[in-house]
């Protein structure tokens, strides 16, 4: 998949290229980052990427010129990928949304910076709108970078096992069930002794129950959403039977 993001700040995303599974992914091809800075389309001396709003009020939009220009550039070397532009007015994206993203064959994300970017570009140019939450950023290379993330780990061959990104939180619209490794006891705390019994059948109903335990405890609203088989009910009442009595 390629990745072409416009932005000012070209020089945020050489965290991706530099460390961890995004870097190893890029290096092997799974995925590929083109970056375009509007900067370099600005045609006066000062190389001016934003102006004043009109109707007035407090601090600056970025001008369409600079950025249509990068979008055409980035548009002419990938003719097939759609557009993107980070905001908090978006979409709010899950994990289903980026399974959804992450079967295109590329996308043209903006990142946008001050105010925002001037309404008419986003008319013209943009098909998808995205947050990453009900907060404000400073700008949208941040949720550029965690839509990249979150995409890029979807790939075949961005991750060492096949099966880890299937079994990460949200894809089942669960959390995650607790992890352990060794050794088997730390301070007098031993690990769940199913993990311990090479019963794979068990170990998959202690984990399942233990997922649906957690969200049950902390997201109760992804639970609203799903429709629990007899198994995972069962499961679940076991778990709320469990966690009831210890308390």
């Amino acid at each position: 998949m390629r990745f072409d993001v416009i932005s000012l700040f070209p020089a945020m995303f050489r965290a991706l290229e530099d460390e961890g599974v995004i870097a190893r992914a890029l290096a092997q091809g799974v995925a590929e980052l083109h970056l375009w800075n509007p900067r370099d389309y600005a045609l006066d001396p000062h190389r001016t990427v934003d102006d004043r709003p009109y109707g007035g009020g407090p601090g600056m939009v970025m001008k369409v010129a600079p950025l249509r220009s990068a979008l055409e550039a980035a548009r002419a070397e990938a003719p097939e990928s759609r557009v993107a532009y980070l905001s908090p007015q978006g979409r709010l994206l899950d994990q289903g949304e980026m399974a959804t993203i992450a079967q295109a064959s590329g996308w043209i994300l903006i990142a946008g910076r001050y105010e925002g970017i001037d309404e008419r570009l986003i008319d013209d140019w943009v098909d998808e709108e995205w947050s990453i939450g009900d907060y404000v950023l400073s700008g949208g290379e941040l949720p550029a970078m965690v839509v990249m993330d979150a995409v890029i780990r979807l790939l075949p061959g961005a991750l060492g096992h096949a099966d880890s990104a299937r079994e990460d939180s949200y894809v089942d619209g669960l959390l995650d069930h607790p992890h352990y490794t060794r050794p088997s006891e730390i301070d007098g705390r031993s690990v769940p002794s199913v993990l311990l019994s090479g019963d794979h059948g068990a170990i998959e109903r202690w984990r399942l129950g233990q997922a649906l335990g957690r969200t049950w405890l902390r997201r109760p609203d992804l639970l609203q959403r799903r429709s629990l088989s007899k198994v995972e009910q069962a499961l679940l009442d076991q778990f709320i039977l469990a966690h009831q009595d210890a308390g």
